[in-house]
């Protein structure tokens, strides 16, 4: 099934001063009963004291590993999740000094699917001193089903999320049921957003997702690093605005 990639994949990209993304392969989701392809994308902040926070860990190969390696140690490997942690065994093979991280759910969900995954030290809805100084956090609550921990990153401005905002684009792709499956989802780029059976799990708690949006938009991101289809490269919190208009009370 035909879906957008941006490649090169599996290589480092500068996203702004001490960030980069990398673009992986695609993999399969379940989404309103579907076996959906995705494309993935995994954040990497290089720190201060020169070693690396991996945010969302893609599937890996030897040419990434050297780019990576290149770039310093790891010394983070981030699930900012419970659906986004496939990978980070792999990763925490490959780099057995660096701290594992988990989000809410994660390890139940792990478990639950026979997927070997230890993690180390569970995210908060603070950053921890580790990156506190550099990169801003919190845990977007109001769902039943999801709460995803959020970053901002400070010298780049850069916003990261996972599946809070998904941004498609249907002219990339030639199958008419992917094309017509971003538009109903409401994840059909320039207008992406957080998917409708996601946004359907905040009902009757929107006031704690009100909150945590205030919040991100009081960092005034200028950029807006997504898991999932086109990031934005720019106008981060108009487009932040725009995508959360869901949680409007009217």
């Amino acid at each position: 099934m035909s879906v957008p990639v941006y490649e090169p994949l599996n290589t480092l990209k500068e996203v702004g001063p001490g960030i980069w993304i990398a673009d992986g392969d695609i993999i399969k989701m379940d989404m309103l009963g579907f076996g959906v392809p995705f494309s993935t994308r995994m954040t990497v902040v290089r720190l201060k004291d020169q070693t690396l926070w991996i945010h969302s860990p893609i599937d890996p190969d030897d040419k990434l590993f050297n780019e990576i390696d290149e770039l310093g140690e790891v010394k983070h490997l981030v699930s900012p999740n419970k659906i986004h942690y496939a990978y980070i065994a792999e990763w925490k093979k490959h780099y057995p000094d660096a701290t594992s991280w988990s989000s809410p759910g994660v390890q139940k969900r792990a478990k639950s699917q026979n997927i070997q995954t230890d993690f180390d030290r569970p995210l908060k809805d603070e950053a921890p001193s580790d990156w506190s100084d550099e990169i801003d956090q919190l845990i977007f609550k109001g769902s039943r089903a999801l709460e995803e921990v959020v970053f901002f990153h400070k010298e780049s401005k850069t916003l990261v999320l996972t599946d809070l905002i998904e941004n498609f684009e249907p002219k990339r792709t030639s199958n008419v049921f992917l094309r017509t499956l971003y538009k109903l989802a409401g994840i059909a780029y320039p207008n992406g957003k957080t998917p409708i059976d996601l946004r359907m799990t905040f009902a009757g708690q929107k006031e704690q997702a009100r909150d945590c949006y205030q919040r991100m938009i009081s960092w005034q991101p200028e950029k807006i690093i997504l898991a999932h289809g086109r990031w934005y490269a720019q106008n981060g919190t108009e487009e932040l605005k725009r995508a959360f208009r869901w949680l409007d009370k009217s």
